[in-house]
């Protein structure tokens, strides 16, 4: 059962619950008034017998509150739920990916890092952009992109004179 239809059965039964401790009390307060002599009504304008609400009655009310806070709760609870847990669902997401990108870099040397972050920030970047970006000598870039290329790790298309880099596996 989900929280909402389980919030909503909690507070129709407070409600419930809440009419029959009411008219209970009611009708003890009729009954007392009844058995009570016209004098002492008169004389007090209260019956000496009578309470106004037993303790019966404190306790019901208490037990009421609580349980209509807790399907208010329950009801209210259900859509922040699916908030949260969909946001830790994309934490863990975007730490996994960064974990598995980590774990890719320890295994490259220094060059082929500076070109494999370059293009994860920008997917599809030219080799022209990406000699500035790393500070590489054409031919030197060159080279380590056929080996990262080897590696499987990025992929090259032609775009007009140069060629377009991209990541092959997502990460």
């Amino acid at each position: 059962m989900n929280n909402k239809r389980l919030g909503l059965i909690l507070v129709l039964a407070c409600i419930l619950i809440g009419l029959v401790i009411f008219s209970f009390d009611r009708q003890l307060n009729q009954q007392t008034e009844a058995n009570c002599d016209c004098e002492e009504m008169q004389s007090g304008g209260m019956c000496s017998k009578e309470e106004r609400l037993p303790w019966q009655t404190y306790f019901g009310i208490i037990l009421i509150s609580g349980m209509a806070a807790l399907g208010i709760y329950l009801i209210f609870f259900e859509k922040s739920q699916k908030a949260i847990i969909s946001t830790l669902e994309k934490q863990k997401q975007v730490q996994t990916s960064e974990e598995k990108f980590n774990i890719l870099l320890k295994g490259l040397n220094e060059n082929e890092r500076k070109i494999i972050k370059a293009v994860k920030e920008q997917d599809g970047i030219t080799q022209q952009t990406l000699r500035l970006r790393t500070d590489m000598h054409k031919s030197k870039l060159s080279i380590v992109l056929d080996g990262l290329e080897k590696k499987g790790l990025i992929a090259r298309k032609e775009k007009g004179k140069t060629k377009q880099v991209f990541l092959k596996m997502v990460l």
